[in-house]
């Protein structure tokens, strides 16, 4: 079977509290752990894009609007939908691994990183299409 989750592909989570909403898988383990005997990944994905901004709104006004809520997260990969698009995640895979997940403070420690350079890569205008909501 051809292994097409890799790192850097983007997801829709579809199960759990995060469902419909687009992720991109840091880490992929496709025979599973001892502990989780199924393959899943770690993903970052957007919990919340930031809202349509005008051209009569102010800095202050663009500024907050334009916040980025990420999440990180183990999934199964029965619960997520790969998309044909890919990012290139080079900062995200040195603060995101499997172990960040045993003290909330590591996790996080990781969200914050990822604020970072979502928000950073949405105001150059880098793959906005990531940040932007789901429609069906």
């Amino acid at each position: 079977m051809v292994k097409f989750i890799k790192a850097g592909k983007v997801v829709v989570i579809l199960q759990g509290r995060f469902a419909g909403k687009k992720a991109v898988v840091v880490r992929n383990h496709d025979e599973g752990t001892k502990d989780r005997p199924y393959g899943y990944a770690v993903v970052a994905g957007v919990e919340r894009s930031p809202l349509k901004v005008t051209k009569g709104m102010g800095k202050k006004k663009v500024a907050k609007r334009s916040k980025v809520k990420p999440f990180v997260k183990i999934v199964n990969y029965n619960h997520m939908l790969p998309t044909r698009y890919a990012l290139e995640l080079e900062q995200i895979k040195g603060t995101v691994s499997a172990d960040s997940f045993k003290e909330p403070s590591q996790r996080e420690e990781s969200k914050k990183v990822i604020k970072k350079l979502f928000e950073e890569r949405y105001q150059t205008g880098k793959n906005k299409w990531f940040f932007s909501k789901l429609r069906f």
